[in-house]
């Protein structure tokens, strides 16, 4: 494995010391309530007007965007549910009869209000409106807020205001960053308390949500957006540069990384990136110059194996395999947040229309977790109920159990039912100890 180019920054050593900015924040609307969410959004929004967005404000932005667009909003909307309820069905509650009169099951639950952050500043994310509030509804959660930073004396953009208002937001609020995710978790402006937070945002937000995870459930840990690329010498260096380009837009703190086992292809690449950048606008070609000098890498393997093992050490956000043999990948790779596979599709497709969440784990963490489902929104649950024949094994193996570990108020809780349903019988409830 050989890194033809390097990566002198990382997502780790980049991020600003946010903690106590945070922290503050989130002290000061715990003890200061709603006058002290109106304050940070005054402050850090440059927010006067409304925070409770009123149905005559959502009209109004209906009213606002173009017909085309509202069509493809709907277009990524409907493909969004629809995914979202392809997995709904594959959760079920369940019933096992696990001996003889012990009957054992488990029920799904959605939680019972959700908030949705919507990140606003310099992009207008429609689509992070769709994906979170979309899941929301269809996982059945009966509340749901969302919240998006407002622009000055304008309010929440007219295009998200109305994707929020259509995938089913019950109250949305002109407040964004800390103060929105505070507000959504306290129950402030006559909410109910969020039981969990979603939806991707800065690192202020991330660390908001990271704070108050415990108060609330959150849908993951997560930082800035990455991505990566696994080529070989079929793929198409241009497509390739492109993809890559696109996502290093995302900011300068955004790593985007090449895998791939063609020298060729990686020095076609490594010459097409710059060039393409340049063709942006300045605003996206200054995020994408960052995130190219300083994060990007491009790494220089010895055939499939070796390139699917570096992917699943990177677990990047969104893995994008050009290569020959998707099947293969397919069943070989192991640690992403959200796999693309094949020219034909991209990120960009995932990020806006195609259907599979876009609200994903990032900096690692899909190692361990996926990302935003309908899942995220519900509470897999367990009950159990015994006739009394079946309290008898039961009740003997507990007792017995309890008294080797010492939880002498275990054991009697299991002693009293054998009492009481099978007077007079004698039972052998103390543990044999003498193996051990």
């Amino acid at each position: 494995m050989i890194y033809l180019k390097k990566a002198y920054r990382t997502a780790e050593t980049d991020q600003q010391d946010v903690r106590a900015a945070v922290a503050a924040i989130l002290q000061g609307i715990a003890d200061g309530g709603e006058e002290a969410a109106r304050a940070y959004a005054r402050d850090l929004d440059k927010w006067t007007g409304e925070i409770v967005v009123s149905e005559a404000a959502r009209k109004a932005a209906a009213d606002a965007v173009p017909e085309r667009l509202k069509e493809d909003i709907r277009f990524s909307h409907a493909n969004i549910r629809r995914f979202a309820e392809a997995q709904r069905a594959t959760i079920s509650d369940c019933v096992v009869e696990i001996l003889p009169g012990l009957t054992a099951g488990q029920r799904q639950i959605p939680v019972s209000a959700a908030g949705c952050y919507v990140p606003g500043g310099r992009y207008s994310h429609v689509a992070s409106a769709i994906m979170t509030i979309t899941t929301a509804k269809v996982a059945g959660v009966p509340h749901i807020t969302a919240c998006s930073p407002p622009r000055p004396d304008v309010g929440i953009p007219p295009a998200i205001l109305f994707a929020m208002d259509l995938c089913g937001a019950d109250v949305i609020l002109n407040m964004g960053g800390v103060q929105g995710v505070a507000a959504m978790a306290n129950g402030l402006f006559g909410l109910p308390k969020a039981d969990i937070l979603v939806g991707p945002g800065n690192q202020y937000v991330a660390e908001a949500k990271r704070v108050l995870f415990g108060q609330v459930g959150i849908d993951m840990f997560a930082g800035p957006t990455d991505s990566m690329v696994v080529a070989d010498a079929s793929a198409d260096a241009e497509m390739v540069a492109f993809d890559l380009v696109g996502q290093a837009e995302h900011g300068h703190n955004s790593p985007v990384w090449l895998v791939t086992s063609d020298a060729a292809l990686a020095q076609k690449v490594l010459d097409l990136v710059p060039r393409l950048i340049d063709t942006l606008p300045p605003v996206n070609r200054d995020s994408a110059r960052a995130a190219w000098d300083g994060m990007a890498e491009v790494i220089l393997c010895d055939g499939p194996e070796e390139m699917a093992e570096v992917a699943d050490r990177y677990a990047p956000e969104h893995l994008h395999v050009q290569a020959r043999d998707l099947e293969w990948w397919l069943q070989r790779l192991k640690a992403y947040g959200s796999l693309f596979l094949g020219e034909e599709t991209t990120v960009a497709f995932g990020d806006k229309t195609s259907g599979p969440n876009h609200v994903l784990p990032t900096s690692g963490a899909a190692r361990y977790t996926g990302g935003l489902s309908v899942h995220k929104f519900m509470k897999t649950v367990t009950w159990q109920r015994a006739t009394r024949a079946a309290t008898r094994p039961l009740a003997e193996a507990t007792a017995r159990i309890s008294r080797l570990e010492g939880m002498e108020g275990h054991a009697r809780s299991a002693d009293i039912r054998l009492a009481k349903f099978f007077p007079g019988e004698k039972f052998d409830l103390i543990p044999d100890i003498t193996a051990s």
